[in-house]
């Protein structure tokens, strides 16, 4: 996945915000809170995302994911997938699924606020 493919997928996704803060990296957001970040080069994009606890156990022990460098070392359950290295559908399906365990710890009045009243089946 490239970058322009990432961040046109994160706009795809309903009330999302996007910054370029950290040093460069594209974060995405929902109801202001984080839901994956896109770092390291063109030539070798990383895209972290939160995760379930069971994605978080089982992804590091596949090729092209890790904890999430910082995220992870602080006990928060980040996975980081090197964007070349895993299949654009499954990081979209991944990134989705960041997108609405977010959208989901969200208040319900802000959830109902930015139209997500649905979060958990966006």
């Amino acid at each position: 996945m490239t970058y322009d493919e990432y961040n046109a997928f994160c706009a795809s996704l309903p009330a999302t915000t996007h910054v370029v803060q950290w040093g460069g990296h594209h974060v995405w957001k929902v109801g202001g809170k984080v839901f994956c970040i896109g770092g390291g080069t063109e030539e070798a994009p990383a895209f972290s995302f939160k995760a379930s606890e069971i994605a978080f156990m089982v992804l590091p022990e596949r090729p092209g994911f890790r904890p999430a460098p910082y995220l992870a070392s602080r006990g928060l359950k980040w996975i980081q997938a090197q964007g070349f290295d895993v299949d654009g559908e499954e990081l979209r399906d991944l990134i989705r699924a960041s997108y609405v365990l977010v959208a989901a710890g969200l208040s319900r009045k802000k959830r109902l606020e930015l139209g997500l009243d649905n979060a958990a089946g966006s």
